[in-house]
């Protein structure tokens, strides 16, 4: 499992003005990254706007990714939702061809009991001919999956392999990486942390402000991962107020403003997410220029 250790990114959705996808916007992301230096891609998580897109689209999409990194990184695919019997048909259907992972996010909405949410994962399991990642984002499902909950799927299914842990509560964080299973990986889900977590024995993140500053964030984090912590610092430090702004008016738009602003694609989201403020972006760009000085 050493492929998701490092910095996978969670890839937008690049959007025409007109709302269609921009496939040959997603083509220059794709190299971006690659030449970014990052070590994996994330096709169609929550930051790919993956609620919005039709099952058609997300084909095409999850192809045309794999047709272009042509093998050159590995690829894992967001397969998530609230419809248990729907994500498991989607996970026993997928062309898994260029993939090597899914990751599935936690049922939203429904609120599931820490029963439920072991089920949901189990039934996904059991069809899944990919290793599967969790992810907990409680902020965005509006339930936590307990660290209880990740150990008992870690010990029972061996082909979950990780979790993407994006609670922020470093009690359970403790507690998730005190008692895995030896190979199991915690992948922080949130950019600003993920220092500390990975001080603590996290293999990495999968991020959203990669999909901008790949050579950047993947630098720091490798470093982190090497144990020079004092090194790492500065570029953490050099971040913050770039991490902030991503996330002030929204996910993805902070980050597709920063994209949009470097050339790589535009800055459309689908509604119900809009575009940050003309003073958001300003301050996006402000930030950008002293990074890049």
């Amino acid at each position: 499992m050493n492929k998701f250790f490092g910095t996978g990114v969670a890839m937008v959705t690049p959007f025409h003005v007109d709302g269609q996808v921009d496939y040959d916007g997603l083509k220059v992301l794709v190299e971006h990254l690659i030449n970014g230096g990052v070590e994996y891609l994330v096709v169609l998580g929550t930051t790919g706007e993956s609620a919005t897109l039709s099952r058609e689209e997300k084909k095409k999409i999850f192809k045309l990714v794999a047709e272009v990194t042509d093998g050159r990184v590995p690829l894992v695919a967001g397969i998530g939702g609230n419809n248990t019997y729907d994500i498991v048909d989607q996970v026993e259907n997928f062309n898994a061809d260029g993939y090597d992972a899914i990751l599935s996010a936690s049922p939203y909405y429904n609120k599931p009991t820490q029963e439920g949410i072991y089920q949901h994962y189990a039934a996904i399991a059991k069809v899944a001919r990919l290793p599967l990642i969790l992810y907990n984002v409680p902020g965005r499902t509006a339930s936590n999956v307990s660290a209880e909950t990740t150990l008992r799927l870690a010990d029972d299914f061996k082909n979950i392999i990780g979790v993407k842990e994006a609670s922020g509560n470093f009690d359970q964080i403790n507690q998730i990486l005190r008692d895995k299973p030896e190979n199991f990986l915690l992948i922080s889900g949130d950019d600003p942390i993920t220092f500390p977590m990975i001080a603590l024995g996290a293999a990495g993140v999968i991020s959203v402000i990669g999909n901008a500053l790949p050579r950047q964030f993947s630098d720091m984090i490798r470093l982190c991962l090497q144990g020079d912590f004092k090194a790492a610092q500065k570029g953490h430090f050099n971040l913050i107020n770039f991490t902030r702004l991503m996330f002030a008016e929204g996910n993805p738009a902070g980050v597709k403003t920063a994209l949009k602003q470097l050339g790589i694609c535009g800055d459309s989201v689908r509604l119900p997410l809009v575009q940050v403020s003309s003073s958001t972006a300003a301050l996006i760009s402000a930030e950008l220029q002293k990074i890049q000085a």
